[in-house]
């Protein structure tokens, strides 16, 4: 599951490039959110006796995680080369994964999956944009919340109820950041894409790592993720 996830995102990200020329990346972003946002609650109607006031807080803190992780990396991607970027964000899962192992061999596979990110991406080419390297590190952080808060809400509640309360709260957060700017943009040929693009990414991969984290720990799940820039 969490391997299908990771294509579904890369493929999402390849089909979401035709669109940064009529609104941008974070544009493309905001679109895929905002649909996802509306689905989710659709398909799996959740019920407020589901929920606790933890897991509640839960779902909406994984919402804004979800927001900044999105916004972030595409603005960054707009201004790194894509293997800085990549190598940059992966510290994220990286991060939890080595924080969360219990040392010795254990600790060997997320150090080797950094190796190789690094060698695969090879960061040190092209120029250096301060901002886009905040941006993605900012990113990083978010993917690293983003996990912890995925397994903690897919503990918490059962199917995909926990997503449809995190999805919409996203694209309420990208909307607040991105909608101002790309509405007057909006036609309905762009809006058709957008709601294809939202099912590629994010509902079916989201989808695929909640169910993925109920099954693995977060080590093995940050290290799994180093596949994604080889994807």
């Amino acid at each position: 599951m969490a391997v299908a996830a990771m294509l579904c995102v890369q493929l999402g990200l390849a089909a979401s490039v035709g669109l940064f020329d009529r609104i941008g990346p974070e544009g493309a972003a905001w679109l895929r959110l905002a649909w996802a946002g509306v689905l989710l609650p659709v398909l799996v109607r959740p019920k407020r006796a589901e929920f606790t006031r933890t897991s509640l807080l839960a779902c909406v803190a994984l919402g804004v995680v979800t927001a900044g992780l999105t916004m972030l990396f595409m603005a960054a991607v707009a201004r790194l080369p894509l293997g800085t970027a990549s190598a940059l964000e992966f510290l994220g899962p990286l991060g939890v994964a080595v924080a969360r192992s219990r040392g010795g061999r254990m600790l060997a596979w997320p150090v080797l999956a950094a190796v190789g990110v690094v060698l695969l991406t090879e960061p040190w080419h092209g120029t250096v944009d301060l901002v886009g390297v905040t941006l993605a590190l900012g990113a990083a952080a978010c993917w690293a919340a983003y996990i912890l808060l995925t397994q903690a809400v897919g503990d918490e509640l059962t199917g995909l109820t926990g997503l449809a309360v995190s999805l919409p709260v996203a694209g309420l957060a990208a909307t607040a950041v991105a909608g101002p700017a790309v509405l007057p943009s909006m036609t309905w040929e762009l809006a058709l894409v957008g709601l294809g693009l939202a099912i590629l990414l994010p509902v079916v991969p989201f989808s695929l790592e909640m169910l993925a984290l109920r099954r693995l720990t977060t080590s093995a799940f940050g290290t799994l993720m180093s596949l994604e820039p080889a994807i």
